[in-house]
């Protein structure tokens, strides 16, 4: 949330900033009525958008030259392409081959019978990649890592508790104005410092052999910290799904119900857990007793400083950030990009908080030329309904990331038109396939997409473009938008 004193202090460094950066006076926008801007018009003025609020900017990325404009100083939720602010500042702060680790310590010693004699942390440092996704798929491959570790040093009982330590992220474990339905999935899950498997339990349904008989439920990991309660039978073939599944806030059950047909495609998806630190201290203590390795006391939590006395007894390392940033923007993944941003208030700020974050945020952008005055982000990943910026300021941050000293990892960890990520259906067989990469944004009546074309002329444009309000199906606005990449390929 902005701070109220800072209002003056961005306004005045922002316009240094951006005299140093060489911002766009509009005297540097291309002139009404050109060919680009009747084209771009003509796909946004559509009878089926006009209940609704479109925002837009196109600059030349060698000259700065605005090329299209259209309320681009007007703040408009921006949904996902929040994360685009969030990723770079992340990005400048640590570059492109930071490390995340997570480590195991105690004060207690190890006696010859094998037994630590202490408590044992599970310390979470805000690696969004606790699992196996970037090893071999197994989504313990970590905890299996650090428990061999474990066995390696001829441990084979932990005589105190094993805690899951998350003090390194303070305050809610949620975005301000996140909606309750968003709360259930994967994309609406708590964040904590220390979190496996995005916080989440993977599920895979599928119908059973006959008619009337049980679906067929699959579950990753198999743990003792969430239960699965199905009521759910199978359907004749040809018949529609009306399969629910739910899990009650506050709890770790997750129920199914409702048919599922046969001969269609298994339904798959992530239900968020509650609790993470936990939930994650109480899969590593399976994989343990799975190695022989017997914690003697209960798994618990903890957010309180760490004991004096501790030494590391085996580590993790998470993918280079250059990695995680690609984790992120890609697929569109909210708890990541809440990670980074309290990750940046605990580094810079000595605050692993939101406002911390926000604040280490607004000092990077103000450092390079975005005026941010105006916005007002609740939170690092754009799930929050309350956050709002500007398309201008957004093309700015774009602009400048392109000439950042780490502009590759930037531009890398961004969906590729017809590729891969949110735009891997978008745009295929078209000109412009290959040739956008750009963040989406999508919550509902919010629509956006930003980031950088390459015209076939060779000229590279910047974008930002965002519809609010449109009541209009997300596949018409989303293609409007794709229409005018395909124009701003053809510039």
């Amino acid at each position: 949330m902005r701070r109220p004193e800072a209002a003056t202090r961005l306004a005045l460094a922002g316009a240094l900033g951006a005299l140093a950066l060489g911002a766009v006076p509009a005297a540097a926008r291309e002139p009404a009525g050109t060919a680009l801007q009747r084209a771009v018009d003509g796909i946004l003025d559509r009878p089926a958008f006009a209940g609704g609020f479109w925002a837009a900017e196109v600059r030349s990325f060698r000259t700065g030259r605005v090329l299209y404009a259209r309320n681009a100083d007007k703040n408009m939720k921006p949904a996902s392409t929040a994360k685009l602010v969030t990723t770079a500042a992340a990005l400048d702060a640590f570059g492109p081959d930071d490390r995340l680790r997570t480590t195991l310590e105690t004060a207690g010693r190890l006696d010859g019978l094998g037994r630590i004699l202490g408590d044992v942390y599970l310390v979470g440092r805000g690696d969004p990649n606790l699992s196996g996704r970037f090893t071999d798929g197994r989504i313990t491959a970590a905890f299996e890592e650090l428990a061999d570790a474990l066995r390696g040093q001829g441990v084979r009982r932990i005589e105190g508790r094993l805690v899951g330590h998350e003090g390194l992220f303070k305050g809610d474990r949620r975005g301000d104005d996140w909606a309750w339905g968003d709360l259930v999935w994967w994309y609406g899950a708590e964040v904590s410092a220390l979190a496996f498997n995005d916080n989440s339990a993977d599920l895979r349904v599928s119908a059973g052999e006959r008619v009337g008989e049980p679906v067929l439920v699959e579950r990753n990991p198999v743990s003792s910290y969430y239960q699965v309660v199905s009521t759910a039978t199978t359907s004749p073939a040809g018949t529609a799904s009306d399969l629910r599944v739910d899990r009650p806030l506050g709890a770790n059950v997750i129920r199914i119900s409702g048919s599922f047909p046969l001969g269609l495609k298994p339904w798959e998806n992530s239900v968020a857990l509650e609790d993470p630190a936990r939930y994650a201290a109480t899969v590593f203590s399976e994989v343990l007793a799975s190695r022989g390795i017997v914690v003697a006391r209960t798994v618990e939590t903890s957010s309180d400083p760490l004991p004096a006395g501790l030494r590391v007894l085996a580590g993790h390392d998470g993918p280079p950030l250059s990695e995680v940033l690609k984790g992120v923007n890609k697929p569109s993944q909210n708890l990541h990009a809440e990670m980074l941003l309290r990750l940046l208030g605990a580094r810079l700020k000595g605050d692993g908080t939101v406002e911390s974050g926000q604040a280490a945020v607004e000092d990077f952008l103000l450092r390079v030329g975005v005026h941010p005055e105006r916005w007002s982000l609740q939170d690092g990943s754009g799930l929050s309904r309350s956050d709002i910026l500007s398309a201008h300021e957004m093309v700015s941050l774009l602009a400048a990331m392109g000439r950042h000293r780490y502009a590759d990892a930037f531009r890398a960890s961004l969906p590729v038109a017809g590729v891969d990520g949110t735009l891997k259906n978008r745009m295929k067989g078209t000109a412009a396939e290959g040739r956008v990469r750009a963040k989406t944004g999508t919550i509902r009546h919010v629509n956006a997409l930003g980031g950088y074309v390459d015209a076939r002329s060779g000229e590279r444009l910047v974008f930002y473009i965002v519809a609010n309000h449109n009541t209009a199906p997300a596949s018409e606005v989303t293609g409007a938008m794709d229409e005018v990449c395909r124009v701003l390929v053809g510039r």
